[in-house]
């Protein structure tokens, strides 16, 4: 699916210069990960488990772009405490999951190549954990693009929808955040992106490199076949 275009206007010809991206920060599941379907089948076992019977699609509407610890208080408030130990052995399962068979969204790869190609500064923001964050980004071989900078919910005072990650990127990459272009696929992550300040791109299954390209003013569709061959 076409990756949907950024609500914000374009940059007055008089603003060019002051709208002008220096770095990108990406959101990971649904963004660079196909993880989703994977990690709310899961979810949707564990909870039905528990007596709040979910189904997939169910456990993607209530927990899209939302951090483990701020799901625990949602589950709690439907099945009870819950045991010593679950959280855990959720993210077990999880990590299992994302070995076995985690693939790259459409475009992700062709659209890290591009922004290396041409210099662009990039980083992760995830409501991951560390240790999931890293796992799928090792396991689809997209750590090299990012020089370390790669921040999971863990890195920061507050998860998304609060700005924290997208703010904590942008002073890892040199760039205020104006000049930092947010990619996300969620409400809270977009919320988040937009409190930081930055201009957000937000997508849906498909990561296009030359909307992408288009989006920073970076290429027209020539240059963005040569930075892909």
């Amino acid at each position: 699916m076409p990756a949907r275009a950024s609500r914000l206007p374009a940059c007055p010809r008089h603003r060019k210069k002051s709208c002008l991206i220096r770095a990108v920060l990406l959101d990971c599941d649904g963004v660079l990960a196909d993880s989703e379907g994977l990690v709310n089948e899961i979810v949707a076992r564990a909870l039905t488990a528990r007596s709040w019977a979910m189904t997939a699609e169910e456990a993607e509407h209530e927990f899209l772009g939302i951090a483990l610890p701020d799901m625990i208080p949602r589950i709690e408030r439907r099945t009870g405490p819950l045991p010593p130990g679950w959280a855990h052995s959720l993210s077990r399962d999880i990590q299992a999951e994302l070995t076995r068979a985690l693939q790259p969204i459409p475009g992700a790869a062709e659209s890290l190549g591009l922004l290396a190609a041409r210099g662009m500064a990039m980083a992760v923001c995830s409501n991951s954990s560390r240790i999931e964050l890293r796992l799928k980004l090792e396991t689809l071989g997209f750590l090299r693009f990012f020089g370390g900078r790669v921040l999971s919910f863990e890195d920061v005072a507050s998860p998304k929808p609060a700005p924290d990650l997208y703010l904590r990127a942008a002073a890892l990459c040199g760039a205020a955040p104006e000049h930092c272009l947010v990619v996300e696929d969620s409400d809270a992550g977009e919320a988040a992106g937009r409190a930081a300040g930055c201009p957000v791109l937000r997508v849906r299954g498909h990561l296009d490199p030359q909307a992408l390209a288009a989006r920073i003013g970076m290429a027209t569709k020539d240059a963005v076949r040569g930075a892909l061959r």
